[in-house]
């Protein structure tokens, strides 16, 4: 009985997230596109997201405590699933830091939440963002993932201006399947992706 009501509970969940516009535009214009463009022979081929990674450095947590925790909680709404604590793999006397000590905390994004993640990303919250001229093009790392910061966190609409303590800035690795530059590129361009020429 209780399996059954589990599994009832489980299919509410699943059912209730709308299905992302994002991965329908992916099957019906981005495949056809880069087909054509790099004359893939099989849809396998095609590069697509694999994971979406945020990352968020806070310092030593033992000076500030209330920090990490309201890091925290301001990744869980940005993306929308329970972020995890980091530590510093080696101690830096310079920077008051030890072995094991948590200095921030990061999310990784698959399946669904990831496509959520980037539409949101691509379509509210970069055009938030003052003077926006579009993103680096510069920012991959020659294996077909892309990497890039935001200064604050504010210019995502989850964040509360009447919760917010502190700036505070985020990394966000965007990693593909392409195995190049090149046609990470062109697929996250053609995904919406506001890259710069130069």
């Amino acid at each position: 009985m209780a399996r059954k009501a589990k599994e009832e509970t489980s299919t509410l969940v699943a059912g209730s997230l709308p299905k992302p516009r994002i991965r329908a535009k992916y099957k019906d214009e981005v495949v056809p596109k880069m087909r054509e463009q790099f004359k893939y022979k099989s849809v396998m081929q095609v590069p697509r997201l694999e994971k979406i990674v945020i990352n968020m450095g806070t310092g030593a947590s033992d000076k500030d405590p209330k920090h990490l925790e309201n890091s925290m909680r301001d990744m869980a709404l940005i993306a929308g699933q329970k972020p995890v604590s980091t530590v510093a793999k080696k101690a830096v006397s310079n920077f008051k830091i030890r072995e094991g000590l948590k200095v921030g905390c990061k999310v990784t994004l698959r399946g669904d939440n990831m496509y959520h993640f980037f539409d949101r990303l691509v379509t509210v919250v970069l055009p938030r963002i003052r003077d926006f001229q579009g993103v680096s093009p510069k920012s991959f790392d020659g294996r077909g993932n892309y990497a890039m910061g935001l200064k604050e966190q504010l210019v995502f609409p989850e964040i509360s201006y009447d919760t917010f303590d502190r700036i505070r800035g985020m990394d966000i690795i965007i990693c593909t399947t392409a195995g190049t530059d090149e046609e990470a590129r062109a697929f996250l361009k053609a995904m919406g992706l506001p890259l710069r020429e130069k």
